[in-house]
């Protein structure tokens, strides 16, 4: 249940959708059409489900309940779900999807390599019987190894091993792109160390948040009982008064966004004197890296952090360390670990209050990038990715990409020279579509049908490898940090590149049989969002290259600025809770791709009308079918948790307020005949129009 929360940002991308856990299920139908209605859109007559909407709400009150309130109202959230929308749809159908391929897989007799590792993982996570037996047995090494712990040094050597043990550490380090010289690898080190998803929920003055630290408390002190820790309440006091200093030394989260703050090179020769007081030499040798220069992405909290690790009692540390590798590693132990974790990570933290099917949280568990996720994505991509949508998808994105292009020469806010560095970048972005090029091989990695633990460890030993052998070779822009079934889209600066799954070519996003303004209303703003991100106010940052630097005049950036912090106070005003809003400052970069994608989908639609009027269908306009289809595309429903935790640990907006960017565009006023006086109006002057 429990993420990592260090303060890296590994891969450097802006992802579409980031929420706290995985999408869950639906109640919809998991199969695509069948053939013989192949030519009809999937949802609706023309691509929107019409049912969906609650037509007593007017659309200038609340776009997102106009568009979605009926299924809002009457959805009740089942036991095993934090939040449930759009994304869920397809994350669900690709669960069932990866199933089917490890079933007819575990029926064969005669496996390929990929098989063999595929079938011996899933047979060892299914095995509930044979982990219940082994309790926590599994971690006993690495239990023993934080106990052996007598200096700093042998605790800097932990630290540095995080990777491996997947607890935690105050300092994190990993492999990522050098962002001034985007051929190359850098080793990037940053700060976190927390088991609640941000620092407010130590800090802030808040009883929703006391109450999730007390639970907190509780949950440690039950995890450390598995482990047979004397006192196990005095220690979860500890390791509570441990984490709120991490967290007292941690930037705010919209701090941390910001590029510029977090961009430190620093040589390695240097690190010792810069950031004395920790042993470097056995964190990093831990790793296996060599390390010749750095990034230091929170200098001054690193220097705490530092600090904080001489100050505090070597046996606090190692009660904290044991404490993490339990919770972390709970899902591949007994279902009695796992389900005192998700006791609190599941129903205190987030809501939910029943685990999810032991097959859904198997398939999960081999998505991703670092698990066999590539090897299952191969198969997916045969069986439900045709290649036509990703010719659709490659000519959407052309048309965006002219859209901006004439957005750009309209501009009245940015000069002549930014402009052309702007065009230049706009005609360097590489688009990726559905899945890569040459698919990752896993020759000399091993599986066991009945070692759960020793699998995962393997999977970490063998990606680690890769890394440390990457380390100073030049970058490889083929490498994709989503995995074809993954139903999300990012935009990675550094390469200045957009990444559009296969999974997420779908409906609601994109129907080949869909209405035109409906496609450009979804995957069309989505890709306006993801290209957006390279404009955004940290994407910016970076040139046509992917090397981070100023290319904008000091007039036009500040002209720049004005508009974000107009929208900033926009999204601040969004009450998602009682008292809790959404943090505009920190979901800016989001914020600026929904609304400035939003601008260059409706470009690029009203291009590809080619000077006709849409039709009109089932009475809707063409400009109604592209704003409803942005709306329902944020469709989505939480528990008050899980909202709470995408409100303080993400950096999106809730999908509610997501859905409201069309108030920005003077078009969505004329569509749906939105007058002051309407709770979303604002004044022309007020809209905020960037690219």
């Amino acid at each position: 249940m429990k993420k990592s929360l260090i303060a890296l940002a590994v891969a450097g991308v802006f992802t579409l959708s980031a929420c706290s856990q995985a999408p869950e299920e639906s109640k919809v139908a998991v199969e695509a059409p069948a053939a013989v209605e192949a030519a009809k859109p999937e949802l609706g007559d023309f691509g929107i489900d019409m049912s969906a909407r609650n037509l007593n709400v007017k659309p200038g009150d609340d776009f997102f309940m106009y568009t979605n309130g009926t299924w809002y109202d009457n959805y009740v959230m089942p036991a095993d779900k934090t939040s449930y929308g759009a994304f869920a749809v397809l994350a669900e159908r690709s669960e069932d999807r990866v199933k089917a391929i490890i079933e007819d897989v575990s029926a064969k007799t005669d496996l390929s390599f990929e098989e063999q590792l595929i079938s011996a993982y899933y047979n060892s996570y299914m095995d509930v019987e044979a982990l219940n037996t082994k309790g926590i047995s599994p971690l006993k090494p690495m239990l023993d190894q934080i106990s052996a712990i007598s200096n700093t040094t042998e605790l800097a050597n932990v630290f540095g091993s995080t990777w491996l043990m997947n607890t935690n550490s105050p300092i994190g380090a990993g492999l990522s792109i050098n962002r001034l010289d985007p051929n190359a690898y850098q080793m990037s080190v940053g700060v976190g160390g927390l088991g609640l998803p941000d620092r407010a929920y130590y800090l802030e003055d808040n009883e929703q948040f006391k109450n999730i630290l007390a639970e907190y408390e509780k949950n440690i002190a039950t995890m450390l009982g598995f482990a047979d820790i004397e006192q196990p309440e005095v220690a979860a006091k500890l390791i509570i008064a441990l984490e709120t200093q991490i967290a007292e030394l941690q930037w705010p989260r919209e701090k941390r966004r910001n590029r510029d703050l977090t961009l430190n090179q620093i040589e390695r020769s240097a690190l010792n004197s810069e950031y004395d007081g920790f042993d470097w030499d056995a964190y990093f040798k831990s790793s296996g890296y060599k390390v010749n220069d750095l990034n230091i992405s929170q200098p001054e909290p690193l220097k705490k952090a530092i600090q904080l690790i001489n100050s505090i009692p070597l046996d606090t540390w190692k009660l904290y360390l044991k404490y993490h590798l339990i919770s972390s590693n709970s899902g591949l132990l007994s279902e009695e670990i796992y389900n005192a974790n998700f006791d609190f990570y599941g129903k205190k933290l987030n809501g939910q209050q029943e685990p999810r099917p032991r097959w859904k949280r198997a398939v999960n568990s081999m998505a991703g990038t670092s698990s066999l996720g590539f090897a299952i994505g191969k198969v997916y991509v045969e069986r439900h990715f045709p290649e036509s949508s990703k010719e659709q998808m490659n000519e959407l994105v052309a048309n965006l990409r002219t859209a901006l292009d004439e957005r750009i020469s309209d501009l009245d806010w940015m000069g002549e020279e930014t402009k052309k560095n702007a065009k230049e970048k706009l005609s360097t972005f590489n688009p990726k579509v559905g899945y890569p090029d040459e698919w990752l091989s896993f020759e000399g990695l091993e599986m066991s049908s009945d070692d759960l633990l020793g699998n995962v460890q393997a999977m970490r030993k063998f990606f680690q490898a890769k890394s440390v052998e990457q380390e100073f070779e030049t970058t490889d822009r083929d490498e994709w940090f989503m995995t074809p079934q993954r139903v999300n889209a990012y935009y990675n600066p550094s390469f200045n590149e957009i990444v559009f799954p296969a999974a997420i070519l779908q409906a609601p996003f994109f129907d080949p049989n869909a209405d035109a303004a409906v496609n450009y209303g979804g995957i069309g703003a989505v890709i306006g969002h993801e290209i957006g991100h390279g404009f955004d106010d940290q994407g910016s940052k970076s040139d046509a290259m992917g090397v981070q630097r100023n290319w904008w005049t000091d007039e036009d950036r500040a002209a720049f600025e004005a508009k974000t912090q107009k929208l900033i106070d926009q999204y601040n005003k969004y009450e998602a809770l009682e008292g809790q809003f959404v943090n505009g400052a920190n979901s800016l970069g989001e914020n600026i791709g929904d609304v400035g994608g939003l601008a260059m989908a409706y470009h690029a639609y009203k291009l590809s009308l080619n000077g006709k009027e849409a039709p009109i269908i089932d009475g809707t306009t063409g400009d109604q079918r592209f704003f409803m289809a942005w709306a329902q595309v944020w469709r989505v429903k939480f528990t008050e948790e899980a909202l709470l935790n995408r409100l303080r640990g993400g950096t999106h907006a809730p999908g509610r307020f997501r859905a409201l960017a069309p108030r920005n565009h003077d078009a969505w006023y004329e569509a749906f005949d939105v007058k002051p006086g309407d709770a979303l109006y604002l004044a022309p002057e007020d809209r905020v129009r960037i690219w």
